[in-house]
């Protein structure tokens, strides 16, 4: 029994460093006038679940109504919601990049504090877990086995995606190398045949006048 405790510990502590990383809370203060946006890198492929709601400073007026556009690194809008003071988005990303999330007032006050609250949970942290335990009918231990296992997965899946990037930097960085060795390469040559030439021209002169 000690045993086994002792071997799911640390597995129990890297889901709790997993939970952490993939799941945060942000809280924005919107500008009375212009839009605020947070961004967050994704890979292909990954679950994303997000909340928002309106904090509002004034307690006497009705809350601050907003606007919200969720859109991909090439431009696609994921979610797009007016005149709201609260909201959700989910989606499964189909590119690889930055993903932008922004916000506007509809109607912004003078003197009321706007503030918008985002909980993002990304990955393993984005799965309704509850539903999944009640669906296989799985408890404890094992749901938390299950929960390693979709974060051993994600962290694969994150080492395979920082692995692709640092492998297309580093294609992009060999090409860059390639194309400057090449550039030199040719500015050199240009420089020696404008030499040739120029010293072709002056001999040329210089023979015709002590000719003349």
């Amino acid at each position: 029994m000690a045993e086994n405790a002792r071997v799911l510990l640390p597995l129990l502590l890297l889901l709790m460093l997993v939970r952490v990383q993939n799941g945060e809370s942000v809280w924005l203060n919107l500008p009375s006038s212009g839009t605020k946006c947070v961004s967050e890198e994704l890979h292909n492929n990954v679950v994303v679940v997000g909340d928002y709601a309106v904090v509002s400073d004034d307690h006497e007026h009705l809350t601050p109504i907003i606007s919200s556009k969720v859109t991909s690194p090439y431009g696609n809008v994921l979610h797009h919601k007016e005149n709201v003071t609260h909201g959700q988005f989910a989606f499964t990303s189909s590119e690889s990049g930055q993903y932008l999330t922004c916000f506007w007032a509809d109607h912004p006050a003078e003197g009321v504090g706007l503030i918008v609250n985002i909980d993002w949970k990304i990955g393993v942290a984005a799965k309704d877990w509850e539903s999944i335990a009640r669906k296989e009918k799985i408890e404890g231990v094992e749901l938390e086995l299950r929960k390693l296992e979709g974060a051993v997965e994600a962290i694969h899946d994150n080492l395979l995606y920082l692995k692709n990037r640092e492998a297309e930097m580093r294609g992009v960085s060999e090409t860059t190398n390639s194309r400057v060795a090449w550039y030199s390469i040719v500015s050199l040559g240009i420089c020696i045949l404008a030499s040739c030439a120029q010293v072709w021209y002056l001999t040329r002169f210089f023979q015709k006048k002590k000719l003349i």
